[in-house]
C-alpha cells in the first residue's frame, strides 16, 4: 500500500523536466518567429531592390535577345501579394541565424561538450552551404534556364531588325511572345534558388550522419550507383530539357556526393586512431 505514493512522486519527478523542457521550446520558437516577422517587415521596406535584382537573370536574357525587359501584373492585387512574397523569401533568408540560433541554445543544454564542439562546424557550414548553392542557381543555372525557355519565341520581337522580314513573317507564322506574370516569375525562380540552396546541403547532412555513426564510406561508396541514378533524375526534374544545364547539375551535385564519401572518412579515420590511442578495439 506504500507504494503507490511513492509512484506519484516519480511522475510528478519526472514530468517537471517535460515541462521545463515544453517551456524552453516556446520561448525559443517565440524569438524565432519575431525576428521572422522583424525581418520580413525590413524586406518589405526594400522589396523593390529585391525585386530588381531577382529580375536580373531574366532581363540579361531578354536584353542578349534585343527585347525589353517586362513581366505584367495579371491581377489587380498581385503588385502587393508579390511585396508579401519577396519579403517572406527574404524574411526567412535573413532571419535564418537567428532561428539557427535558437535551435542551437534549445539543444546544447542536453549535449556534451565533446559533442558541442564537433556539431558547432556544421551548424556554421550550413548556411554557407546553402549560400553557395543560391549562388550557383542565381548565376549559372538560372541564366542558361530563361535562355533556353525564351528560344521558343517567334515572330516580329525574336527576328533580326529588318523591316521586310518583319512584314513577311508577320503573315506567315503567329507570334509567340514572352510576357511574364511577376508572381509566376518570382515562384520559378525562388524555386530555383531554394532547390538548389538544399541540394548543397548534402555534405552537411552525410558528414553529420557519418559523425553520428548512421552512415558510413563504404556503405556510401556502395551506393554510389544507385546515387548516380537519383542525381540524374534530381538534373532532368529541375532542370530545364537542356543538356548543358543537366550536365553541370550532375556534376557539381555528384561532386557534393564524392565529397561527403572523403569527409566521412576522414571521421572514420580520426575516430579509429582516438580509439587506439585510448587501447580499445576498432571496428573495420
Amino acid at each position: 500500500m506504500s507504494e503507490k505514493p511513492a509512484t506519484g512522486d516519480e511522475i510528478d519527478d519526472s514530468s517537471a523536466p517535460l515541462i521545463e523542457h515544453l517551456a524552453e521550446l516556446r520561448t525559443r520558437l517565440i524569438w524565432s518567429v519575431l525576428a521572422f516577422l522583424a525581418a520580413m517587415v525590413i524586406c518589405y521596406t526594400v522589396w523593390n531592390p529585391v525585386y530588381n535584382f531577382l529580375t536580373r537573370p531574366i532581363c540579361s536574357a531578354l536584353e542578349g535577345r534585343g527585347q525589353e525587359c517586362g513581366l505584367i501584373l495579371l491581377k489587380l492585387q498581385e503588385g502587393f501579394f508579390v511585396a508579401i512574397q519577396i519579403s517572406f523569401f527574404g524574411g526567412f533568408i535573413l532571419a535564418f541565424p537567428v532561428i539557427a540560433y535558437q535551435m542551437w541554445r534549445f539543444v546544447a543544454p542536453g549535449l556534451y561538450r565533446s559533442e558541442k564542439q564537433a556539431f558547432l562546424p556544421f551548424l556554421i557550414a550550413s548556411p554557407v552551404m546553402f549560400f553557395l548553392g543560391a549562388s550557383f542557381a542565381y548565376y549559372v543555372i538560372l541564366p542558361m534556364a530563361y535562355d533556353f525557355f525564351l528560344g521558343f519565341q517567334q515572330g516580329p520581337l525574336a527576328l533580326p531588325d529588318d523591316p521586310d522580314a518583319v512584314q513577311t513573317a508577320s503573315t506567315a507564322m503567329a507570334g509567340i511572345v514572352f510576357q511574364g506574370s511577376v508572381s509566376e516569375y518570382l515562384s520559378l525562380t525562388t524555386k530555383f534558388i531554394l532547390a538548389f540552396g538544399l541540394s548543397f546541403q548534402l555534405p552537411v547532412a552525410l558528414t553529420l550522419m557519418g559523425k553520428a555513426g548512421l552512415v558510413s564510406s563504404a556503405g556510401l561508396g556502395s551506393m554510389r550507383k544507385y546515387a548516380i541514378v537519383l542525381i540524374l533524375i534530381l538534373a532532368a526534374v529541375v532542370t530545364p530539357p537542356d543538356v548543358i544545364s543537366q550536365v553541370v547539375l550532375f556534376t557539381v551535385v555528384y561532386g557534393l556526393y564524392e565529397i561527403s564519401i572523403q569527409l566521412v572518412r576522414r571521421i572514420e579515420r580520426r575516430r579509429n586512431e582516438e580509439l587506439r590511442a585510448q587501447g580499445l578495439p576498432v571496428d573495420e
